[in-house]
């Protein structure tokens, strides 16, 4: 059992987050002279948690630009060769490292199809970097574990300050400037995480869920516990459980709830009873009173993604420890995925 260097990368987020945040209008600037114009729409490339991490960045750059934003499937681009016009495209390519093959032979055809291409990734002279039009680097420092942490949520802060470059975003800059206080706030409260751990521990399934800008948070949620403890984990979209997969959900099946303030916290709440009644042991990350993995108060809900990818790596770090395995060195895993 170890987990020192997970433990030390995720105490390094906050610290981390503000010197990303110190760059923002450096930043903002850069993606303003980049922006297509008219932009047509925004493209994300991305696999494993910067994937994750584009499922909240799209909901956020399509809301600031009031033009459509998705995530692309890199495999059209490299195994299928489609031919895509991406003529007045923002091109956005993911990848922590910076060295999967996959994203930047994506990002080189997508740019070579009429986009302007953008790379966020933690190393500015990786492959990708030097393959993009431009780059959104991280500077969040190596990262020697595994299980990707503070890269995480430095990226989903990353589409964050794209957004700001792209429109009027859901949170203001002051707000923004709390995020490493917030952050500080989850991480001294590791002791929520390890009760939560502690009734992990004899689990073999797993379902994480959140709904709207809180799904990616979910997603991530599931990877890290898959990663960390073998758990057979599995993230939802709230909406998307209920629709068939809910038939899964038996006596005692443990479940991650992930709920923020905002448009879906009502529909959140509901779904959360909904499976108690079916017997589920639910876990609720939030702020509301009461909830087992708290989250601080009054953080717009656009930035509570953060927090709550914070709160998964806790939960993961406890519970792989208290299961007597490594997250620092899951078995069969690397730290780049040569896809």
């Amino acid at each position: 059992m170890s987990g020192t260097r997970m433990q030390a990368e995720m105490a390094e987020q906050p610290e981390r987050l503000a010197a990303l945040i110190g760059r923002s209008e450096e930043i903002a600037a850069m993606v303003a002279g980049l922006r297509p114009d008219p932009l047509a729409g925004t493209s994300v490339l991305a696999r494993g948690s910067s994937d994750h991490a584009a499922v909240s960045g799209r909901y956020l750059i399509e809301e600031a630009s009031g033009r459509p934003a998705g995530l692309a499937a890199p495999s059209l681009l490299t195994l299928y060769r489609a031919h895509v016009d991406y003529s007045g495209y923002l091109g956005i390519a993911v990848s922590q490292s910076g060295h999967t093959p996959e994203i930047v032979t994506a990002l080189e055809r997508m740019q070579t199809a009429g986009a302007a291409g953008l790379a966020i990734t933690n190393d500015a002279a990786s492959p990708l970097a030097r393959a993009a039009h431009a780059t959104l680097t991280l500077e969040a420092g190596e990262e020697r574990a595994v299980p990707a942490t503070k890269t995480v949520t430095a990226t989903l802060l990353g589409f964050a300050l794209v957004a700001t470059a792209l429109g009027e975003t859901p949170f203001t800059r002051d707000e923004l400037a709390r995020v490493p206080e917030w952050v500080a706030a989850v991480l001294d409260d590791a002791a929520a995480a390890e009760r939560v751990a502690a009734g992990l521990i004899g689990a073999t399934r797993l379902i994480t869920v959140g709904r709207g800008l809180l799904l990616g948070a979910a997603l991530e949620a599931a990877l890290k516990l898959k990663e960390t403890t073998t758990i057979a984990a599995e993230g939802f979209s709230g909406a998307d459980l209920r629709h068939g997969p809910i038939a899964i959900v038996d006596q005692g099946l443990p479940v991650l709830a992930f709920v923020a303030d905002g448009p879906a916290h009502d529909d959140m709440v509901e779904l959360v009873d909904e499976l108690r009644g079916r017997g589920a042991h639910v876990y609720v990350a939030s702020a509301d009173a009461g909830a087992d993995l708290p989250l601080p108060a009054g953080v717009p809900e656009a930035l509570v993604p953060i927090l709550a990818v914070v709160r998964a790596q806790q939960v993961a770090l406890s519970l792989a420890r208290a299961r007597g395995l490594d997250p620092d060195a899951p078995s069969g895993l690397s730290k780049v995925t040569s896809t």
